[in-house]
């Protein structure tokens, strides 16, 4: 007999970086693993995450709408007590650079293989709607800190996202720098600092 695929949950919430500062709690909050984000093609991200109960599913998206609310967006969510095979298994096709906007189609575990442990230093996220704001402040936050840059994404409409890493202290300064240096270049979307990443949300990113 085929054993039942685990049950699943979906969060849909605006941005990149709020999206991902979703995930960190909920991955801390219950025993989920985060299978992926995956852009609608708009400015939100399904957050999709999957557990060996539902108990878990449900218990992670309420500490998602409640970081959601705190953050000022709204988070749609569901969750597959018995999801069939074949929904479990709809993501599995090989992932793909968007030509549109050259962003990957989803971000998941599995673009990066990583052979080591995960580090525990913070993860600073700033996301901009336009890519000259973006360049601009990213040479802020590498100038005004002692950071390192972890990646760029992109999900479309001119939404970018920059992920930066060091200690706590740093990745503050660099993210206040980084936000100032946007300016009128473009619009400001969100600026987070995330002392302990979750191991979860760090296997999504280039280390």
């Amino acid at each position: 007999m085929t054993e039942a695929a685990p049950a699943l949950g979906y969060v849909e919430t605006p941005f990149l970086s709020v999206s991902a500062v979703v995930a960190d709690a909920m991955a801390k909050a219950a025993d989920v693993n985060i299978l992926g984000f995956e852009p609608t093609g708009i400015e939100t991200i399904v957050i999709r995450i999957a557990a060996k109960n539902v108990s878990d599913i449900d218990a992670a998206i309420a500490v998602a709408k409640i970081t959601a609310k705190a953050l000022g967006v709204p988070a749609i969510s569901a969750s597959l007590a018995r999801p069939s095979d074949a929904q479990y298994h709809l993501n599995d096709y090989p992932n793909t650079i968007n030509p549109l906007y050259g962003g990957r189609e989803e971000l998941r575990p599995s673009d990066f293989h990583h052979t080591k442990t995960m580090n525990t230093q913070a993860l600073g996220i700033l996301e901009t709607q336009g890519l000259t704001a973006s360049l601009q402040a990213t040479d802020a936050m590498l100038k005004a800190a002692n950071v390192e840059l972890v990646g760029k994404e992109k999900i479309g409409a001119a939404y970018v996202t920059i992920m930066i890493r060091g200690d706590v202290a740093a990745v503050k300064a660099a993210i206040d720098a980084g936000s100032i240096a946007v300016g009128d270049l473009g619009k400001l979307i969100a600026a987070h600092v995330i002392a302990r990443p979750h191991e979860g949300l760090l296997k999504l990113l280039p280390q």
